[in-house]
């Protein structure tokens, strides 16, 4: 199943509708982001991490809420692309997929030698 954009309007204050939005889906409904869902429901919140990661670079506080929500679709496509033609194992966005292949630390070791002196 794929959801494809509509003619959505641009809300007001989509900042605000974003952090209320209540799931993955209505996030893409409210920036009018096709989405396919079979790719959504495997990557949703790496999705949404990704996005919030590449929106931390952004600066909202002079844009006109036109431009912000231009600016948020288009990371959201972005960050959506991301996870379309590769999976979440392979970004690692969540620390815990990037702990697991992260090189061990060195144990510390002592010489049993070394205890002896």
């Amino acid at each position: 199943m794929t959801c494809e954009p509509g003619n959505a309007a641009v809300p007001d204050n989509i900042l605000v509708k974003l952090k209320a939005a209540s799931s993955a889906e209505d996030i893409f409904k409210l920036l009018d982001v096709a989405y396919d869902a079979k790719v959504l429901n495997v990557a949703r919140l790496h999705i949404l991490k990704r996005m919030g990661e590449y929106l931390a670079n952004e600066d909202f506080a002079d844009m006109s809420d036109s431009i912000a929500a231009a600016r948020c679709k288009a990371v959201l496509e972005r960050a959506y692309e991301d996870f379309v033609t590769s999976s979440p194992l392979q970004h690692r966005v969540f620390k815990v997929l990037k702990n697991a292949v992260a090189p061990p630390k060195p144990a510390n070791f002592v010489p049993f030698e070394t205890l002896l002196k």
